[in-house]
């Protein structure tokens, strides 16, 4: 076990800067920026506040959310990247007789890479999303109190809101992750034999198989086969639909058990099963492949 988390704890040293210092060093660009902008007059925080003002807490609720997608759309660019790098490093730096040296298995290793994209590097933008926030929400309640003086008298309900959207978050990215592990597997899977050249394949393959499905068994075209339509329906988290939707339509606070709940029910748990043990397949054929490739 220790040696497990020695590896997960190697990936996260060396993938620190996309994971952790860009981050962070874009949040500190952003924040500065804002604050600047404030300072130099380039936007009115009298005015800003006042916007504000007419639904504050939907505002705040808004924003938050609107920081969290963001992040995720950074998260999933880079989980992407990395996994098409990271799972053929070890064989581009050489450093394939080092690990063969030690008592750990090439399936160790790999599994080490998968958790590492479904734990440390998530968890470290998830911070970093909710430092933004939090870092958005100081500026926000500022300019609310120097345009009306209620900034911090709201404090309280903007700080239960932040909770909600934080709360909420976490369970989308948990529950995502779970989701798109099938993808990221076959990605990593492809890179440990093709190293780099995974990125267009893992682009390609679902268009390549579909072509090959319309080719023998005919159909309108082949963005409408089985297989297209399949992809396109597993890859869609449905995140944006029911209690989300519902609630940039109606009025009422943000609530992390309704939307909880909502998600919650709408997740098929027989296409995430069947996505786990598609992944634990593919990796273990890619721990086989490099096995026998060191051994060759």
């Amino acid at each position: 076990m220790k040696a497990f988390v020695a590896l997960v704890r190697r990936e996260q040293i060396e993938h620190r800067g996309a994971f952790l210092i860009a981050p962070l060093a874009l949040v500190a660009i952003l924040f500065g920026a804002t604050v600047l902008a404030f300072t130099v007059g380039r936007v009115d925080a009298r005015f800003s506040g006042a916007m504000m003002n007419l639904a504050p807490l939907r505002v705040f609720a808004i924003g938050f959310l609107g920081v969290g997608f963001a992040w995720a759309l950074y998260l999933i660019a880079t989980l992407f990247f990395y996994c098409a790098d990271g799972f053929a490093a070890d064989r581009r730096n050489n450093a394939m007789l080092f690990w063969k040296s030690m008592p750990v298995s090439d399936l160790r290793i790999l599994y080490a890479k998968l958790a590492a994209t479904l734990t440390i590097f998530p968890a470290t933008i998830y911070v970093v999303s909710l430092l933004s926030s939090a870092l958005l929400m100081g500026v926000a309640v500022v300019t609310s109190n120097i345009s009306t003086g209620n900034g911090l008298a709201m404090l309280g309900n903007i700080f239960d809101i932040y909770v909600q959207v934080a709360g909420s978050t976490l369970l989308a990215l948990v529950l995502g992750l779970l989701w798109y592990v099938p993808y990221m597997a076959l990605v990593g899977a492809l890179a440990t034999v093709v190293g780099r050249w995974a990125i267009p394949l893992s682009l390609l393959l679902p268009s390549l198989v579909s072509l090959l499905e319309w080719v023998t068994l005919g159909g309108l075209s082949p963005f409408h086969t089985h297989v297209w339509n399949y992809l396109a329906d597993r890859s869609d988290f449905k995140l944006a639909d029911g209690y989300l939707e519902n609630w940039f339509h109606a009025e009422g606070t943000f609530s992390m058990v309704d939307f909880g709940n909502d998600l919650l029910a709408r997740t098929d748990w027989t296409q995430m099963a069947i996505g786990w043990l598609f992944a634990a397949v593919v990796i273990y054929l890619a721990s086989e492949y490099r096995r026998r490739y060191n051994d060759n």
